[in-house]
């Protein structure tokens, strides 16, 4: 397990009036292309589960807070793209932006003792009376909404978004091959899973936690390549396509460290211990071209691991996916230990 603990300092520097920068040029923000709220709820989920937050972590909990909320709309709808000067470029939606909206909301309301659980949890309820057809978006909403049960079981909006979501993410592919219930893998894939587990503890339902463990044991399987993690890339892949390809994007390592950490805290069983660890070294060069894939002079993450090394450009995406998995890895050092 790396000793590395998260550091929030990049992601303070992408940070600035209206919200935290979605792209950089190596370590600098590209301020053309704005912001997005997909990344900001990201910061939000981070920022608010962070053990003895700093001074500059609350404050970036606090803004993230107040992004989140600006976006929404008074039906629980979320924007996603804001320029440089504030101004919101797209139409509200219920899209990714309003399932991580959702988690991240839930997150911050479910800290007990946070100075952002009321706001954030007015902003959950809100959330949480809309819908949406997309998997993973109903998949990230279902872990804010599990964040929540977690404090408050009788929480009926909670309840109600989880016991509605099941059918959406859990529908078959028809390869009866293909473990996966999408035809392909895309991209931050073991939020499904994560999510089935999540709402089988919430609902009561030992046999979706089954089948979410089920799953995450499949997608680990396929994404470890000898003795490391070699995650699906860009691209994605479908039934036949070989293992192990480039662009990897350090996202679909967070989610599986989220996921694995998830399943390790439910059954204390080693594999999940393990892969959490694989997930952490994977950010220090225990990958297919063996790079680092983060700097240690700024604490940002890089875009995006290649056949000859790496993206260098240190985007927000890649950055909180860094102190998301630091996160995890550092949590479950008193279990490992």
């Amino acid at each position: 397990m790396s000793e590395h603990r998260p550091d929030f300092a990049h992601i303070a520097t992408m940070t600035e009036r209206y919200g935290t920068f979605e792209h950089a040029e190596l370590r600098s923000p590209r301020r053309e292309h704005g912001y997005c709220t997909d990344d900001v709820a990201r910061l939000l989920v981070v920022a608010t589960r962070e053990p003895d937050p700093t001074p500059l972590v609350r404050e970036l909990a606090r803004g993230a807070l107040e992004f989140v909320t600006d976006a929404q709309g008074a039906d629980g709808t979320c924007h996603n793209r804001r320029n440089v000067g504030g101004r919101w470029t797209d139409r509200r939606s219920v899209d990714d932006c309003w399932g991580r909206a959702l988690w991240g909301l839930g997150t911050a309301a479910s800290q007990p003792g946070g100075s952002l659980t009321r706001e954030a949890l007015a902003r959950f309820e809100r959330g949480a009376q809309q819908r949406s057809p997309a998997p993973r978006s109903t998949a990230f909403a279902t872990l804010g909404a599990a964040a929540v049960l977690s404090v408050d079981r009788g929480h009926q909006g909670a309840r109600s978004l989880i016991a509605d979501a099941v059918d959406v993410f859990t529908v078959r592919s028809d390869e009866s091959s293909w473990r996966w219930p999408e035809a392909r893998l895309t991209y931050a894939n073991a939020v499904l899973p994560d999510a089935m587990i999540a709402a089988g503890v919430a609902l009561e339902r030992p046999a979706l936690i089954d089948e979410g463990l089920e799953l995450l044991a499949w997608l680990l399987d396929r994404e470890t390549i000898d003795g490391h993690l070699s995650v699906t890339p860009v691209g994605g892949a479908g039934p036949g396509d070989p293992r192990g390809r480039f662009d990897q994007q350090p996202i679909e390592v967070a989610t599986l460290a989220d996921a694995c950490a998830r399943a390790a805290a439910l059954t204390g069983e080693r594999i999940w211990l393990d892969a959490v660890s694989l997930a952490d070294a994977w950010f220090d060069g225990h990958n297919d071209s063996g790079t680092v894939m983060w700097d240690p002079e700024t604490g940002g993450g890089y875009d995006g691991l290649e056949a000859s090394g790496c993206n260098l450009n240190q985007g927000a995406e890649s950055t909180l996916a860094l102190i998301s998995t630091r996160q995890q890895a550092r949590l479950l050092v008193p279990v490992t230990a």
